[in-house]
């Protein structure tokens, strides 16, 4: 695995990021006795296969239905110290209701603090209402002074302009944006964060930057000799402002096929 600096956060990011939106057992909480031990045994498979690859950066969300719950109970099988551990929460009207939430995270987590904080999905203007001026930003910071949330950041499926927006109040440690090979239009939020010595990660770059995991012979055909999944992937990673790509993996193998991209990097030009 390779590591960039998770900009001012001075994180070491792997490259690759174990996103965790597709190994869980539901998209809604359940009720613990209602987890399959087969989606159970599968969800720690894939993080054992993670950490073993030198990826020990683990993101989640609260809406992510069982994945924090499915995630607490295997993470604790790991030293602390070798994760940085990320998950995302909506802000809401009342501020209040937004600190229930990020305790229903870190209890579902089982952990004493997160790494890293997302306010997750500033993709309107309420939402960045909520954030800035009805005091979720408030609670997260307050968390951040008791050491229960390491850094600050967002993220977001916003217009450009939105995000360069957020980013320019100056307030987060870091960005999770779409950017990749078919939509290039966030660059200049990215150029904002670089200037903010934010860290950058780049969401779904396989899923939303194409469906690269089931490509058309076409693209197959465009991207050869590379998989158009490494190609995608080779590319985000050639710009040192990108720091780590979501891998949404759903089984151990969903790795695999980025592990490819990993030596073409020193070539990135070629």
């Amino acid at each position: 695995m390779q590591y960039r600096r998770f900009g001012r956060t001075e994180l070491q990011m792997p490259v690759f990021s174990c996103g965790g939106m597709r190994y869980q057992f539901k998209w809604q909480d359940q009720d613990p006795a209602n987890i399959p031990a087969d989606s159970q045994k599968n969800l720690a498979a894939t993080i054992r296969r993670s950490l073993d690859l030198g990826i020990n950066h683990i993101e989640t969300a609260r809406g992510y239905g069982t994945s924090e719950m499915q995630l607490g109970w295997v993470l604790s099988q790991f030293k602390r110290e070798d994760l940085i551990i990320q998950t995302k929460v909506s802000p809401k009207a009342d501020p209040q209701a937004f600190r229930r939430e990020i305790e229903k995270s870190l209890n579902y987590l089982q952990l004493d603090y997160v790494d890293l904080f997302g306010i997750h999905g500033i993709n309107n203007e309420e939402i960045f209402k909520f954030t800035f001026e009805r005091g979720c930003l408030e609670v997260a910071q307050e968390l951040q002074r008791a050491g229960r949330i390491r850094h600050i950041g967002f993220s977001t499926h916003s217009s450009t302009d939105l995000i360069v927006k957020t980013i320019e109040t100056g307030a987060m440690d870091y960005v999770n944006l779409h950017w990749y090979w078919i939509n290039q239009d966030n660059w200049r939020a990215i150029e904002a964060a670089t200037q903010q010595d934010m860290g950058v990660f780049i969401i779904s770059p396989s899923d939303k930057g194409g469906h690269l995991y089931s490509p058309p012979q076409k693209l197959v055909d465009l991207c050869k000799p590379l998989h158009p999944m490494v190609f995608n992937d080779l590319f985000c990673l050639s710009h040192p402002q990108i720091h780590t790509l979501s891998v949404g993996a759903a089984r151990p193998s969903d790795f695999d096929q980025h592990l490819e991209t990993l030596p073409l990097l020193g070539r990135a030009d070629e």
